[in-house]
C-alpha cells in the first residue's frame, strides 16, 4: 500500500484548489448520519477525510468530529478551522492501523473509499472499527465500490481538460480498468505533458454478499444497504439488483454484532 499517500496527495495537489470546500455531497452525507444516528450531538470518527470538508460539515451540525487521513490532502482541512461552530474537529495526519484516537465513537464514516489494500487489510480495519472505535450502539456508514459497475467501466478512458475558472489547472487523462477475477479496479492517471509518468489507485470491490463474508470475525453486521435514494435489507429484495447496476458505489450501514 506504499502507493496510498503518493496517489491522493498529487491528485490532492491537482483538485484541491477546486474540491476543497463544503459542498452539497458533505451535506447530503450529513443528512445520511442524522438519519442513521439521530442528530444529537455525537462523537464521530471519519476515516480518509481528504480535504476535511465533509468532517468539517459534521463538525458545523454540531459534532465533535475526528477525522484521519494519510495524505497531504488534509493539510488543506485548515481551512475549515473557523467554519466547525458549534461542534468540533480533530485532524491525525496518519494512516488507520497507526492511528490512536481516544475513547470509543457513536459513528464512524468512511465515505468513498473503502477497498484500497487486501481483504486483510479490509478486515483488519473493520476489526478495529467494530472492537477498538464503535461503542455498543452505534454505527458505521461505510461506502463500498460496487464490482458490477466498475466492471463495466473496464478500458474506459476520459480527458479532462483545464478549468482554471474552478480551480482545475491541469490536463489529465484518466484510465480504468478491471480484474474480474480480484474484483479489483486499477485508476490510472497521468499529465498529458508527461505520458510516462501516471499513478494509479487499486480499489477492491465487493457486492453486497461478498463483504457479509468479509465481516464475519470483525464484531460488526451488515445491518442495511443503501443506494441511491433507495434502503434495502442485505438480502436480495426486488429492485436491488437492477439499483446496483446504476451506481458504482453503495452505503453499507454496519452495526455492532449482538451480543449472545
Amino acid at each position: 500500500m506504499d502507493w496510498v499517500r503518493d496517489f491522493y496527495s498529487t491528485t490532492g495537489r491537482w483538485w484541491g484548489p477546486a474540491e476543497a470546500r463544503i459542498t452539497d455531497q458533505d451535506r447530503r452525507r450529513v443528512a445520511l448520519l442524522h438519519g442513521y444516528a439521530g442528530d444529537r450531538p455525537q462523537r464521530v470518527l471519519e476515516l480518509g477525510a481528504g480535504y476535511g470538508a465533509t468532517a468539517a460539515a459534521t463538525a458545523q451540525a454540531g459534532h465533535d468530529v475526528t477525522a484521519v487521513e494519510v495524505s497531504d490532502r488534509v493539510d488543506l482541512a485548515g481551512r475549515f478551522a473557523g467554519e466547525t461552530a458549534p461542534g468540533s474537529l480533530t485532524v491525525h495526519k496518519e494512516d488507520f492501523y497507526a492511528v490512536r484516537p481516544p475513547g470509543r465513537f457513536d459513528v464512524v464514516c468512511y465515505w468513498n473509499g473503502f477497498g484500497v489494500g487486501t481483504d486483510a487489510d479490509q478486515r483488519r480495519l473493520l476489526t478495529r472499527i467494530g472492537t477498538e472505535w464503535l461503542r455498543p450502539g452505534g454505527v458505521a456508514l461505510v461506502d463500498v465500490f460496487n464490482p458490477f459497475v466498475w466492471a463495466r467501466w473496464d478500458g474506459e478512458e476520459e480527458h479532462l481538460t483545464p478549468d482554471p475558472d474552478r480551480g482545475y489547472e491541469y490536463d489529465l487523462r484518466q484510465r480504468i480498468s478491471f480484474d474480474p477475477v480480484t474484483c479489483t479496479a486499477v485508476d490510472t492517471w497521468w499529465q498529458v505533458s508527461e505520458p510516462d509518468r501516471r499513478i494509479s489507485q487499486t480499489l477492491r470491490c465487493y457486492s453486497p454478499a461478498d463483504l457479509s463474508l468479509l465481516l464475519a470475525g470483525t464484531g460488526l453486521i451488515l445491518a442495511e444497504l443503501r443506494v441511491g435514494d433507495r434502503t434495502f435489507a442485505p438480502t436480495a429484495l426486488p429492485g436491488l439488483p437492477e439499483l446496483l447496476q446504476q451506481h458504482h458505489e453503495y452505503l453499507a450501514v454496519l452495526r455492532p454484532e449482538p451480543i449472545r
